[in-house]
């Protein structure tokens, strides 16, 4: 993670961790999904135990995440691939140093994670709940793991609003080398969350921030990963699947061009070949769209030609062209 690597998607899951059966489920359905990371919160000393078997069998990295009672970190850090934690919030220097030696003696690394709503009292008091406070937060939490010699480190800095929480990654870029964990947090319903998450997680993309990412959805756990890697493929960050480049529609349409552009997303999800497929339902702009895709649909009167690479390769009628185009699609 960081450097060249590519960008990972993480998420989290919602079953009680000690309930292994569950969890590696979950785990399972994230990996089926896409996701790269899983989070599993680590609230209690059966949840810490059962860490290791869910290590041995999970298909997944595991991150164990912790809040406050440093033993369960020490526990999880016997299995586990990273240990999240707020160092400041886990009970002092000693405790600090122990969950440090833990990680050392596996080689793992530790994810510094700073939350918007719970910071240190003492900053939220200097600075209040700004974005300026997370970064003191990171910076403080960052100085207790470097003050251990500590330096296998990646932060995240999450609040529930895209402006706040943008503006502190942008802050600390310029102040640390450490590779940064994206996203919002609380960010809401599958609807709101995708909004907020574009906003914030797209524009860090776009500055060239950010080395993993997650997308906080109250939802099913696959609908995070599916929002996350739509980031990462619009962004132009990681582009992966199908790109579908398609009109609004206006009185020039001809054809039943939304029936052929859900036709063609449903049928064409399977595909991890980054592709753009633009599919348009008049000759404003088609053809010059088809210039710049893998293959397009160019409708006119209940026809369309399809184009491959700048191409014509056929007009049909409407009723057999999302079939023909489909195939032009797979061979691609």
């Amino acid at each position: 993670m960081g450097g060249g690597a590519p960008i990972s998607v993480q998420s989290m899951t919602f079953s009680k961790t000690y309930d292994v059966e569950a969890t590696l489920d979950q785990i399972r359905r994230l990996c089926s999904a896409g996701c790269d990371i899983a989070r599993l919160s680590v609230p209690d000393q059966k949840s810490a135990s059962a860490l290791e078997r869910i290590k041995r069998e999970s298909p997944l990295p595991i991150v164990a995440d912790i809040h406050f009672n440093y033993r369960f970190a020490l526990i999880a850090a016997q299995s586990a691939d990273c240990i999240r934690i707020n160092p400041g919030n886990i009970g002092g220097g000693a405790r600090v140093k122990e969950v440090v030696k833990a990680c050392k003696e596996r080689g793992i690394p530790i994810r510094i994670g700073v939350n918007g709503g719970s910071l240190e009292k003492r900053i939220e008091a200097k600075y209040g709940s700004t974005a300026e406070a997370m970064v003191q937060s990171a910076l403080y939490n960052v100085k207790l793991l470097e003050d251990q010699d500590f330096l296998d480190i990646k932060i995240s800095m999450k609040a529930s609003d895209a402006d706040r929480t943008v503006e502190a990654y942008r802050r600390l870029r310029p102040l640390v080398d450490y590779p940064f964990h994206l996203g919002l947090t609380e960010a809401g319903t599958a609807f709101h969350a995708a909004i907020k998450s574009s906003i914030a997680l797209g524009a860090l993309l776009l500055d060239g921030i950010g080395d993993t990412m997650r997308v906080s959805i109250t939802s099913e756990l696959e609908e995070e990963v599916r929002v996350a890697r739509a980031i990462l493929r619009d962004s132009g960050r990681q582009p992966s699947g199908v790109n579908i480049i398609s009109c609004p529609t206006c009185a020039r349409l001809q054809s039943d061009l939304k029936s052929a552009v859900d036709e063609i997303e449903r049928r064409t999800a399977h595909i991890a070949k980054p592709l753009n497929l633009s599919v348009m339902g008049c000759a404003v702009n088609a053809l010059g769209e088809a210039k710049h895709a893998d293959a397009a649909i160019a409708f006119g009167n209940r026809s369309g030609l399809i184009i491959v690479r700048g191409k014509i390769v056929g007009k049909y009628d409407e009723g057999e062209l999302v079939d023909r185009f489909l195939e032009q699609v797979e061979r691609l």
